[in-house]
């Protein structure tokens, strides 16, 4: 019979153990922004000096931004240690004031950036950015191009819309066509996706990986970490109203509950 002070041992080295386990974790903050001005042009805008504020603020504060792939390799195992304090910030959609207002700020602080396209837009919509303007931000090695589908469904609402063969075919422009094209015109593999809206399910998981990419991210406002499934990484949207202590909470990894 173990006597109760055995039990108590091995039960307290199983929650050393398994703490030790949670905090070894890798566990990133990934950053989502959409457009950047001086002043407010609806709700995904964050302004100019807003960002430069929080670029000073994780200077200061020690935090070291980190390129997604890095990221990517330190989650996945492949690299065994990052600098403390690291965190990712990524970009979406790929409007064009990336390149007339972020993109001055990023040349200062030189910190390196993820922008997630969707390529129906590039050189066809007012609001976005040209291929070449993509390439001129690319070859300052700070901005690295990436999927962001191919003209930014609402995968819900198409489900119900469509037939489900109709959503197969969709689903595959919206996933393959967006990597080809954006691989054709950016010359370089594209290994990462983030959903359109932060939306997704198990079935484009799935549809996902088997389009060839190598992660995917949503907007579910927590850390990236291991456990969680490659193709649905969470990330955290960030909001012009989100004042410095906010925006220390989630950097500091507080608000990954």
């Amino acid at each position: 019979m173990i006597s109760p002070l055995r039990i108590f041992r091995l039960i307290l080295l199983f929650v050393l153990f398994f703490g030790i386990f949670l905090y070894a974790t890798p566990s990133i903050p990934i950053l989502c922004y959409h457009r950047f001005a001086p002043k407010i042009n609806d709700s995904m805008t964050i302004k100019t000096k807003t960002f430069d504020s929080q670029l000073q603020w994780l200077h200061a504060n020690g935090y070291t931004v980190i390129s997604l792939e890095t990221a990517v390799e330190y989650i996945q195992g492949g690299i065994k240690s990052i600098p403390p304090k690291s965190i990712v910030i990524t970009v979406d959609d790929g409007h064009k004031s990336v390149y007339t207002d972020m993109a001055p700020l990023i040349l200062k602080y030189k910190v390196p950036i993820t922008l997630f396209i969707y390529p129906s837009a590039i050189s066809n919509a007012t609001y976005a950015m040209t291929w070449d303007q993509l390439r001129q931000l690319e070859a300052s090695k700070l901005f690295q191009v990436e999927s962001h589908t191919y003209w930014h469904p609402n995968f819900k609402r198409e489900r119900k819309r469509l037939s489900s063969q109709e959503y197969e075919k969709f689903v595959t422009i919206q996933l393959i066509k967006s990597k080809s094209v954006l691989e054709k015109k950016m010359g370089h593999p594209i290994k990462y996706l983030a959903w359109s809206f932060g939306i997704y399910d198990s079935d484009l998981l799935l549809k996902a990986k088997d389009a060839g990419y190598l992660m995917a991210f949503s907007i579910d406002n927590h850390n990236a970490k291991a456990g969680i499934n490659t193709m649905a990484q969470p990330r955290y949207m960030i909001l012009d109203g989100y004042d410095l202590k906010r925006f220390e909470s989630i950097v500091s990894g507080k608000e990954d509950k």
